[in-house]
């Protein structure tokens, strides 16, 4: 077990290379749920369209991916896209992104229904259509809703992208095992980048946390 001053020293000497890895896990993760969310949205609505067959295609969609593991969804889009000249980074943000749209569709299908039936007849009694409906009086509420769990979406899939150091991509997780493994002092390596993840999960529930009382002061 390395010291604590050693740490710190090793800490500050690869500081550079490590913010280098921060952000790209940023982007990457930030790039991935702002597509799972669109992909999470369109899944929930057909979950909740009440036609059989879009149910069906919905929940078999959420079943797939709950049912492999996301190391092996990685996979299949780096080496299925090798043809189109696809990078590292969108292998890993198209993989994430399928993965994590499966849990915010169900989140989302949850935040929707949760929302009081009459609102939307509320809504079509003053002539507005269901599409305008939803737009305007249930979508806005079910995001306030959602917010929470979409926090912690996020800090899942922020986790969930030290996986792309298998394909390459020289994000947090891959500069400390490279760092290690090229200095024979994994452990050292291994405690600094739990920091940065630690950092990076604070500042993310942080910002959670203000814009959730944020929309409670609007309420």
């Amino acid at each position: 077990m390395p010291s604590l001053s050693h740490v710190i020293e090793v800490f500050f000497d690869s500081y550079d290379i490590f913010l280098k890895g921060m952000l790209l896990t940023l982007q990457v993760t930030a790039v991935s749920i702002l597509i799972a969310i669109f992909i999470g949205l369109f899944f929930a609505f057909l979950k909740i369209s009440g036609i059989r067959i879009l149910e069906w295609i919905a929940n078999a969609y959420i079943y797939l991916v709950r049912g492999t593991p996301l190391i092996v969804q990685i996979f299949i889009f780096y080496f299925g896209m090798t043809n189109l000249n696809i990078s590292a980074f969108w292998s890993v943000a198209l993989g994430l992104a399928f993965h994590n749209g499966a849990y915010i569709a169900e989140i989302f299908r949850g935040t929707i229904q949760s929302i009081d039936k009459g609102q939307m007849e509320a809504g079509r009694s003053l002539g507005m259509s269901r599409t305008l409906t939803m737009r305007r009086i249930i979508l806005p509420q079910a995001f306030r809703r959602a917010l929470p769990p979409l926090g912690n979406q996020f800090i899942i899939g922020l986790k969930d992208s030290s996986l792309a150091a298998f394909i390459g991509m020289y994000e947090l997780f891959n500069v400390a095992t490279t760092k290690g493994a090229n200095n024979f002092d994994n452990m050292t390596y291994l405690l600094i980048v739990a920091v940065y993840y630690l950092f990076l999960v604070y500042l993310i529930s942080a910002l959670v946390g203000l814009l959730e009382k944020k929309l409670s002061v609007s309420d």
